[in-house]
């Protein structure tokens, strides 16, 4: 045999051979075989580092952060935005702040702890009507017409900060309604909560300019339960002084990447992998001087599982198409997420499945906490992805079902126009002080972390992910949840894909 043909023939072979063992091996192996220790900590160690200063959204330090990761997806050969050409989606953002403290006090008493929602210039000494909570029957028999409100935060139900957010909405319109011209609300919170809101709330980002508002001045107060207790008269002498929320445009930006399916007709269906890498910058010292919030569990763990899940679909691809997203302005409300749904690269009605990471901590290490595990029929796959890798599957809802964690991630800009999209996080089972040491406080380092853990709880996602992508059936929600409705209408668009449900 001709000595060149001969080899040929053995080259053949071997990419034959080669073939047969890289088709043979389990999902379980190509899940396990991709995930590095020191990948992820590299990967961790970055987006953590003080040098990109807590990642805060529209900074050039996050900007950094996206170089990393289109770059990161370049190099395991993830192919760019369809859209752009490049790996990136510019999103255009309205900031919302104050460039000065705000000077309130009441009755000659300083109040300087003031988040405010709305406040336009004002400098003015006056009288204040103290009513109470600010409810309906709070409001019979007085005139409020062009006068600020003073009340307690929440209501005789909801006196912590969180379940006191809950009657914003209504107090402020009863506040329009009876013509007041200003609502405060003070309260006593837990020192260790008030901050992180304050925080969160000291300047909003928006993806409209949106309209002058019709109540002018909306404050929260924290102050001592002492002070709260003097509240009581029904007239009270305020002053107060703001130049009020300035408002400026910044530049900010998702990053995608995609990977086309090996499958003649399931490529044309995608499953998005997501999380958001932007975190809430730098704020208060805390008692070791530390104002970077590094944010490594909030959310470089997320960022870096798709990543991880990019690399391993990279080299093994499923049947379905993969569309990377990471999301900027997360923090700042889920922008990021909100903007591509309204700007998609790719019809919308192509997405089968979102699966979003992300997480404020961890607690137990024997658990990946899924909120809305089980809410699509893909529960089993999640089930079974996390157990064969040594943890347990548990949703969020068996944990914290008053705190509506499904709806407070990206994976609900999703959910609201009908794609199933479950947020896979690591493992809690309570609301402790293990959560509370670490969720948006500098502590949130990349030396904290349990890497040992993060390797198991990646190779469970990466399973999950592609137990999703390679079978027939495309997953859906499960019948009756709240919005399937929403999904019933995207997809009639294609009535012949196979649904399980």
């Amino acid at each position: 045999m001709n000595r060149i043909i001969f080899k040929n023939h053995c080259l053949t072979l071997v990419t034959l051979i080669v073939t047969s063992i890289i088709t043979a091996q389990t999902d379980t192996e190509k899940a396990s075989e991709t995930v590095s220790k020191s990948e992820i900590e590299g990967h961790i160690y970055f987006l953590a580092d003080d040098a990109l200063k807590g990642r805060a959204t529209g900074s050039p330090e996050l900007k950094i952060a996206a170089s990393y990761l289109a770059n990161t997806f370049r190099s395991y050969g993830v192919k760019p935005n369809p859209a752009s050409g490049d790996y990136y989606q510019k999103v255009e953002m309205f900031r919302f702040y104050l460039n000065e403290k705000i000077n309130l006090s009441l009755n000659g008493v300083s109040f300087p702890e003031v988040v405010a929602f709305d406040i336009d210039a004002i400098n003015s000494e006056e009288d204040a009507i103290y009513l109470n909570y600010g409810l309906k029957n709070d409001y019979e028999g007085k005139d409020v017409k062009d006068k600020i409100i003073i009340v307690k935060a929440g209501t005789p139900d909801a006196l912590e900060l969180r379940p006191a957010l809950g009657s914003r909405a209504q107090k402020r319109e009863l506040a329009i309604k009876n013509g007041a011209k200003g609502l405060i609300e003070i309260g006593a919170f837990e020192d260790a909560i008030w901050p992180r809101f304050k925080h969160a709330f000291e300047e909003r980002v928006s993806l409209t300019e949106g309209e002058k508002e019709p109540l002018p001045l909306y404050a929260w107060v924290q102050t001592s339960q002492e002070e709260l207790d003097k509240l009581g008269a029904e007239t009270l002498k305020i002053k107060i002084k703001s130049n009020g929320i300035q408002k400026a445009i910044i530049q900010s930006q998702n990053v995608v990447g995609v990977l086309e399916g090996t499958d003649s007709k399931l490529k044309n269906e995608y499953v998005i992998y997501s999380a958001h890498y932007d975190h809430i910058g730098i704020g208060k010292p805390d008692a070791k001087g530390d104002s970077i919030y590094n944010g490594a569990r909030d959310n470089a763990i997320g960022t870096t599982a798709v990543l991880t899940m990019a690399e391993n679909l990279a080299k093994y691809p499923t049947k379905r198409s993969a569309l990377f997203i990471l999301f900027t302005g997360e923090e700042m409300g889920l922008l990021g997420s909100q903007y591509y749904v309204q700007h998609p690269v790719l019809p919308l009605e192509q997405m089968i499945y979102c699966f979003n990471t992300d997480g404020g901590g961890y607690n137990n290490t024997s658990l990946a906490t899924i909120a809305g595990l089980n809410r699509t029929t893909a529960k089993d796959k999640m089930i079974e992805g996390a157990k064969t890798f040594g943890l347990k599957a548990l949703d969020i809802d068996e944990v914290a079902p008053e705190e509506g964690l499904f709806d407070r991630s990206d994976n609900v800009s999703f959910a609201k126009i009908g794609i199933p999209a479950p947020t896979y996080s690591t493992g809690f089972d309570a609301f402790d002080d293990e959560i509370n040491k670490y969720y948006h406080q500098a502590a949130d380092e990349a030396d904290s972390l349990d890497y040992d853990y993060l390797v198991k709880f990646y190779q469970g996602y990466i399973l999950s992910g592609r137990s999703i992508a390679n079978d027939p059936e495309r997953p859906y929600w499960i019948k009756g949840d709240k919005y399937e409705a929403a999904a019933n209408v995207l997809y009639s668009k294609v009535p012949e894909v196979p649904i399980k449900n």
